[in-house]
């Protein structure tokens, strides 16, 4: 069975962009990026370019201008990369996973409090 391919931070990024946006075309991507760093559109364009290859992202080419849309949902892409990060790193345990985030003092009170009524806990 073939592995998911795990998206690099930039990929990332430009999923997390498309996921806001829903599907859209590299000058629309560019221009949301554009706000905030500097980056130039042929870049933007190589990046969906590399992603088409790799399966992250899909490409509608039936207009002049193509739009690209994550392959996957946000949950897929999260819960492939939680179960490797679990696999590789503690031995598949989630439950190792959770409490290295919680001991990392990463997590805020108010996190704690969501993880805690997810969990069915109640606030002591």
């Amino acid at each position: 069975m073939k592995r998911p391919v795990k998206p690099t931070e930039v990929e990332l990024k430009l999923l997390r962009i498309l996921w806001e946006l829903g599907p859209a075309t590299v000058k629309e991507v560019h221009a949301y990026l554009s706000r905030r760093e500097d980056y130039a559109y042929t870049g933007v364009l190589r990046m969906f370019q590399v992603m088409l290859e790799k399966g992250l992202v899909t490409r509608d080419e039936s207009q002049r201008s193509h739009v690209y849309a994550p392959a996957q949902s946000r949950a897929a892409t999260e819960g492939g990369l939680v179960a490797d990060l679990t696999e590789r790193l503690f031995g598949g345990s989630a439950a190792a996973l959770v409490l290295a985030a919680l001991r990392s003092g990463s997590v805020s009170p108010e996190e704690k409090n969501r993880i805690r009524e997810m969990l069915g806990g109640e606030e002591r």
